[in-house]
């Protein structure tokens, strides 16, 4: 079941959904929007392999912390990870669907199918691939709606991953098991 704005409102009010900073726009009516954060992380050109056995993308990224007046230009078909403004805490029994606001999707940006897992706790880091045409993007802007859904049952194992309480962008990072 999608949750509406009423189900959502009672679980930040109960603090059993915790969306930090909150904003008057925040909650919609079946879901929230977040905002980009102040960083943003594209990869650089290049021979580099990233093998995704050892996950070794950090030497391939520049990240650059970015200022509300100037923005940051995604540049056509390139890949940038971004992080949102919000830290996000989610229960045993919600999970959450994210998606790109229309607007950014019809200025030529998009996303790749995204979940927050039940018990995920964070920022939101988010890959954003660029259209045909630069785009430029600030800070604070709201950019992502977040659909959550209410599971059958509280989830029996939590999310313990590895992006558990990431802060800011968190590059991609090995299986725990390798």
């Amino acid at each position: 079941m999608i949750l509406s704005d009423w189900d959502i409102k009672v679980y930040l009010e109960k603090k059993l959904l915790i969306i930090n900073p909150l904003f008057d726009d925040t909650v919609r009516e079946n879901g929230v929007d977040l905002r980009f954060g102040y960083r943003f992380c594209r990869f650089k050109g290049g021979n580099t392999i990233i093998d995704t056995k050892y996950m070794n993308v950090p030497e391939v990224l520049e990240c650059l912390d970015v200022t509300e007046e100037k923005g940051f230009i995604i540049n056509p078909y390139e890949h940038v990870l971004t992080t949102t403004l919000e830290w996000v805490e989610l229960p045993h029994d919600l999970a959450g669907l994210v998606n790109l606001r229309s607007s950014f999707a019809r200025a030529g940006i998009y996303i790749p199918p995204t979940i927050i897992d039940s018990g995920f706790k964070g920022n939101i880091t988010i890959e954003l691939i660029g259209g045909p045409h630069p785009v430029r993007v600030y800070p604070e802007q709201r950019f992502l709606h977040v659909v959550f859904l209410r599971t059958s049952s509280p989830v029996f194992k939590p999310y313990q991953g590895k992006y558990q309480g990431q802060i800011n962008v968190t590059p991609p990072k090995p299986d725990q098991n390798n």
